[in-house]
């Protein structure tokens, strides 16, 4: 008897301060991160990456409480997507960079029998840096272990509905008590060296688009900001990134109200938590901004655990 299995993917995050080196060293290792084609090459930069960033990143996550919460947050989704779909699906996920990874998650499916796998990278734009990473992983694992199902993937779902639909209620519980014509929105995407996508990563065309359609429903749903606009963070080492940067975006605002939503994430993560809502709160303070807001990421919000349905439901057809 058939039996189908959502799997949902993600970058993952150090489950305590020990995992940092390793979400770091398998981050750096990735082909698609560091796209040198010398493999050696990749292992020796990624080894000295890490070995510079692990204690500064260690520190990010003594601030977030010794963890990454993306892995936990995570969790909370797939039970209530589960729910949500009901026990004839099983439903799962797996981190590219830290545990759990694909390899556990593709012996539980052998367990329960599945013989159709619907991939969802949790990652709205496409990128060959995150969605294609994590696909190829996944479907690697199961190749391997001899999981012989029916794969279905999708690559973005920045145009579904009902995910935008989250990504609005979570501007407007930003927003509770405030009006939105006071403040500019930032919609804050995290960032890429400009050679990969000059390489033909669709990314920022996505990102781009999603915007103007997320413009369109704020909008329409009444919610008229001072300014809306797009920048970019995260940047890591001296090659050029795509911009403007946040900070930069900073600079340039005269209105010194501001909502920030991180477009590119689903998850709240290190760069949700601290990145946006320490450090950039930080640098906006002494920018003079009277206010500095920041949305949550989707998470596990009703909306987003419809919209995963439905994009499950759309799968099928």
């Amino acid at each position: 008897m058939a039996k189908d299995a959502i799997v949902l993917l993600n970058m993952g995050g150090p489950n305590d301060l020990y995992e940092v080196q390793t979400f770091l060293h398998n981050m750096f290792n990735d082909p698609n991160i560091l796209t040198m084609k010398s493999a050696l090459l990749r292992r020796f930069i990624a080894s000295v990456i890490t070995t510079n960033r692990t204690r500064s990143a260690q520190e990010v996550y003594q601030k977030l409480g010794g963890k990454s919460p993306i892995v936990d947050l995570t969790k909370l989704l797939v039970g209530a997507v589960q729910e949500k779909v009901g026990e004839s699906v099983v439903v799962d996920f797996a981190m590219r960079y830290t545990p759990p990874f694909a390899d556990e998650s593709v012996e539980r499916l052998k367990a329960a029998g599945v013989t159709h796998v619907y991939l969802i990278p949790l990652y709205p734009q496409f990128s060959t840096t995150t969605t294609k990473s994590s696909l190829e992983d996944y479907e690697a694992r199961m190749h391997e272990a001899g999981l012989d199902a029916i794969v279905s993937e999708i690559k973005h779902f920045y145009k579904n509905d009902h995910y935008n639909e989250t990504v609005v209620a979570r501007i407007e519980e930003a927003m509770e008590a405030a009006d939105t014509d006071e403040y500019d929105l930032v919609f804050s995407a995290h960032g890429l060296p400009q050679k990969i996508v000059d390489a033909g990563d669709p990314y920022q065309r996505q990102v781009k688009e999603h915007v103007r359609i997320l413009s369109s429903l704020l909008k329409k749903k009444g919610m008229r900001f001072a300014g809306v606009h797009l920048a970019y963070q995260s940047k890591v080492g001296p090659m050029k990134w795509l911009e403007p940067s946040l900070e930069m975006k900073l600079d340039e605002l005269f209105n010194k109200k501001v909502l920030i939503f991180p477009i590119a994430f689903t998850i709240d993560n290190s760069e949700t938590l601290y990145e946006l809502d320490m450090e950039y709160r930080e640098i906006a303070d002494k920018k003079g901004f009277e206010d500095y807001r920041v949305a949550r990421c989707p998470n596990d919000h009703p909306l987003f655990v419809e919209a995963l349905a439905d994009i499950y439901s759309k799968m099928k057809v």
